[in-house]
């Protein structure tokens, strides 16, 4: 393993305020975890521990409420995600950092090749090979060829997700967060996607994952780190400034 984590994740909190109700809700509570090149870590737990949240927070959808969140860029400089301006942030997700959630968002009559190829035109590579790419890693997916043309927002569940690992897997980012990856797709189609796992991290990738299946997890991640439930659903915010 290498002795240089890509990412260093130390004692990361979220909570989110209900302003209107005068209450915290506690999600991520004292997060510590390191994410290395060529590996894969595994986050576990029960539902309601912030999963989720510790990935947002990585990726910048929330800002946390306390912590640090360190990432090793490919020129070799330590950034704290968790008060890094927009620009840097964009700029990452644009160029380094990749994010499988477990919904779909794209442009309405876009193209399923053109969601995939997306990322890599981003980078500047040329559409023609872009395209060509995102079919690749389409057929991978096991998504069928008369679907690549049409847009994923009529796809079922299982087909959108084949969409949103295809698009975050086709450009090789240097750090990939995954939230369930596998958890819509058939026996088939999963096992396609861990060799596609297994692959990308022979090639150097290194990834943070949620799983909830033990038996992928045993087969795949080189790291686990289980996150507790969070105490304390509710406290009254008068009652933590008093």
């Amino acid at each position: 393993m290498n002795d240089s984590p890509v990412l260093r994740v130390k004692d990361y909190c979220k909570r989110f305020e209900l302003h209107e109700q005068n209450k915290i809700i506690p999600s991520s509570s004292n997060v510590n975890l390191d994410v290395y090149h060529a590996c894969l870590t595994a986050l576990m737990g029960p539902t309601g521990a912030g999963k989720s949240t510790v990935l947002k927070g990585i990726y910048r959808t929330y800002l946390p409420t306390s912590g640090r969140l360190l990432y090793r860029t490919a020129a070799g400089h330590e950034i704290d995600l968790a008060c890094a301006d927009e620009y840097q942030i964009l700029e990452l997700r644009r160029t380094e950092i990749g994010f499988v959630t477990q919904f779909l968002h794209a442009l309405p009559r876009q193209a399923t090749e053109d969601v995939v190829a997306q990322p890599l035109l981003q980078k500047g590579m040329d559409r023609l090979q872009a395209q060509d790419m995102a079919r690749e890693m389409l057929a991978a997916m096991n998504l069928p060829e008369r679907l690549w043309a049409i847009s994923p927002a009529t796809f079922s569940g299982g087909e959108k997700q084949r969409v949103n690992l295809a698009r975050g897997l086709v450009s090789r980012p240097r750090l990939l967060l995954m939230d369930e990856p596998t958890a819509s797709l058939d026996p088939t189609t999963t096992e396609h996607v861990i060799r596609l796992i297994e692959q990308i991290k022979t090639e150097g990738v290194a990834m943070l994952a949620i799983f909830h299946q033990p038996e992928l997890v045993r087969r795949i991640a080189d790291e686990v780190v289980v996150l507790q439930q969070a105490v304390g659903i509710e406290t009254v915010l008068e009652e933590m400034n008093g």
